[in-house]
């Protein structure tokens, strides 16, 4: 099944830390933007388009150097607006085409899950994957009084997202701007249009504090594929007493 794909990478990432913004900060040796991109290459991606801010687009090039496939367009002042300006930059594919929305700040996207996405979403508008919550809820009334809440049938959703196409867009331009969606399923969801979940990966988190950076340069570490080779060479023997070889000298 062919699909199109689109990063949003025009946040800021001020709950990081100082320094760059999260999706062009060095991971494992290249940056984090840079592993969402040749993730969705591997998996088979028709095109990917990267929305990023005026300054990003300066970097985008040398960030993803070598890399074939994507093209760059302009972010806007939100995460909804960015994702529309990125709708609106894919060629003229089939509406029914599905397209994935993913955050840059999630690295570690694999082939399995974006097949996952893609069967969850036959007969469906839209899918995404999630997590069952594990930990205890709590909430915290003001007054300083704690409720327990049951973690019964909630999950915690991740991205890339999946829908077709035109159903996406079209939920965006019906969606209320007064009120700011917290992830493209919801947008879908309020239009009417049938979403369901696919299984999440635990290993796709998102790079939101400074710690998550730590926990993630382990992870790329991990993934990191050691590779050793054997070589062979041989020499004639010249006119001469001996040979130096690795500081060993040997008579001949």
């Amino acid at each position: 099944m062919t699909f199109s794909a689109v990063i949003v990478a025009a946040g800021s990432g001020t709950r990081a830390g100082p320094g760059q913004a999260k999706q062009w900060r060095s991971l494992g040796g290249k940056p984090v933007l840079r592993w969402s991109v040749e993730s969705f290459l591997a998996a088979g991606a028709a095109e990917i388009v990267v929305v990023t801010t005026e300054d990003g687009a300066l970097v985008l090039p040398e960030v993803l150097k070598g890399l074939r496939g994507w093209k760059g367009a302009r972010g806007g002042a939100t995460r909804a607006l960015s994702v529309q300006a990125g709708l609106g930059a894919l060629s003229d594919r089939p509406a029914d085409e599905p397209v994935l929305v993913h955050d840059a700040a999630r690295p570690f996207l694999t082939r399995t899950t974006v097949d996952s996405l893609l069967s969850a979403l036959v007969g469906k508008d839209g899918a995404f994957p999630a997590l069952a919550v594990a930990d205890t809820l709590k909430r915290a009334a003001p007054g300083g009084a704690v409720v327990t809440t049951s973690r019964d049938h909630l999950w915690r959703a991740q991205t890339p997202q999946a829908f077709g196409r035109a159903t996406l867009v079209s939920a965006y331009e019906a969606w209320d701007g007064d009120t700011e969606p917290t992830d493209d399923a919801q947008v879908v969801e309020a239009a009417g249009g049938s979403v369901t979940i696919a299984p999440g990966d635990p290993l796709l988190m998102k790079l939101t504090y400074p710690e998550d950076f730590a926990m993630a340069e382990r992870l790329a570490g991990a993934a990191r594929i050691t590779r050793i080779g054997q070589g062979f060479d041989a020499h004639r023997w010249g006119p001469g007493g001996s040979v130096w070889l690795c500081g060993v000298e040997i008579a001949h």
